[in-house]
């Protein structure tokens, strides 16, 4: 079984997830392009019971775009990097630059592609969302 190691810059916090993640998306939403301060977030989601979290993290918490879910972020009070984050309580979603993989497998999903800078070209196959 894969073993997958997320951490932020200074590495005090790091999360560990068993397995292969459930689902990998790209979110083109301004609040994933102003928190990660590109244009879009890539994430990967696993089961919360697959990942084992150490270290201190600091939470900031946002109404989602569609104003109709909250989202928890959790990130590392010494270096700022947000390290995991939860849109839904069965599963935890980390930014796949915080994994250190660069063949990490592509997207297979895209959210708020209305908001998608006209420049981004995705994976062939994934599926769109508007």
């Amino acid at each position: 079984m894969a073993t997958h190691e997320a951490a932020c810059s200074c590495g005090q916090l790091a999360v560990e997830l068993e397995g292969d993640p459930v689902r990998a998306s790209v979110c083109h939403c301004l609040a994933c392009q102003r928190r990660t301060g590109s244009t879009y977030g890539f994430q990967a989601r696993w089961p919360v019971e697959s990942s084992r979290i150490t270290g201190e993290a600091r939470e900031y918490r946002r109404v989602s775009d569609d104003g109709d879910e909250e989202r928890r972020f959790y990130f590392c009070p010494e270096c700022g990097a947000t390290v995991y984050y939860f849109t839904d309580p069965e599963f935890i979603a980390i930014p796949v630059g915080v994994l250190g993989e660069p063949d990490f497998p592509p997207p297979s999903v895209s959210v708020y592609e209305s908001r998608k800078h006209a420049w981004v070209t995705l994976p062939d196959g994934a599926q769109h969302h508007h």
